[in-house]
């Protein structure tokens, strides 16, 4: 199974949201079948085969996500960190700020869904290849 060091040494790799594609291709090569990202704190939880889980720790000071979620702004936000015009942290503070509690990533079905703190999907989008 994989480590949270193979997790973090892939992650390393990543600049921008340009970059994220390739990420998600060698995390299911490692064999992580999903992974949730939570925005408040940065921790993240990858799932594997038979239950197999391993958590991050928080990565950043908490950030206070909105009550009412924007699909709108968070899309717009999501479009400009897709074309490498923001980096990470600043892609937390937009979703902080949208209300985007967390986001599924599904390596087997290739998408990725951004959900809100009322468990309301925002967009649910495929990873490109």
């Amino acid at each position: 199974m994989f480590t949270i060091q193979q997790i973090n040494e892939a992650n390393a790799k990543v600049k921008t949201g340009a970059d994220f594609p390739r990420l998600a291709q060698e995390l299911y090569e490692m064999g992580v079948l999903t992974n949730d990202v939570f925005v408040s704190d940065g921790h993240a939880e990858f799932f594997g085969k038979d239950n197999f889980v391993v958590k991050t720790p928080a990565t950043h000071l908490i950030l206070i996500v909105a009550e009412e979620s924007n699909g709108e702004k968070f899309q717009n936000y999501l479009k400009i960190h897709q074309q490498g015009e923001t980096d990470y942290p600043t892609f937390l503070q937009h979703s902080a700020e949208t209300g985007i509690e967390k986001w599924t990533l599904d390596f087997v079905a290739k998408t990725c869904t951004y959900i809100d703190k009322k468990g309301n999907e925002i967009l649910k989008e495929n990873i490109p290849q």
